[in-house]
């Protein structure tokens, strides 16, 4: 029989809570089979633990969920390879961008903050030497 993972067992080795790991099977990212009294417990196969490692891997990049969906399902798909990584890689030079983007912004925030206080600096020491007179 192949090797299966209960909810705490996952969520105990990806550091996770069983809610974050209810939320990613509502996303359709997880699809653990159901046992028990009216289906309530949850048996994850190798394949939904691979799927949970690749969506905390996604995520660490900062891609949406929705987006780490389209890629785990892509790779899941018997489709052309090619297909996959063509795809992979619009995400990643879209997520790319926005990060660029993001980052400008903060160099020119930065810079904003360091005339502030070269202008503060300039205040404080004219006000300083008013005090000493």
């Amino acid at each position: 029989m192949a090797h299966t993972y209960t909810i705490s067992d996952l969520a105990k080795e990806f550091d996770l809570t069983t809610r974050a790991m209810r939320f990613y099977e509502d996303m359709g990212l997880l699809q653990p089979e159901r046992t028990g009294p009216g289906g309530r417990n949850r048996l994850y196969s190798a394949r939904d633990r691979t799927r949970l490692k690749l969506t905390l891997r996604a995520k660490r990049l900062g891609l949406s969920l929705t987006e780490a969906k389209e890629i785990i399902d892509l790779y899941d798909s018997p489709r052309d390879t090619g297909v996959q990584l063509r795809k992979f890689l619009l995400v990643l030079a879209d997520h790319r961008r926005q990060l660029e983007e993001q980052m400008a912004d903060l160099e020119a925030n930065l810079d904003e903050v360091r005339e502030h206080e070269k202008e503060a600096r300039a205040l404080l020491l004219k006000t300083e030497k008013m005090d000493d007179n």
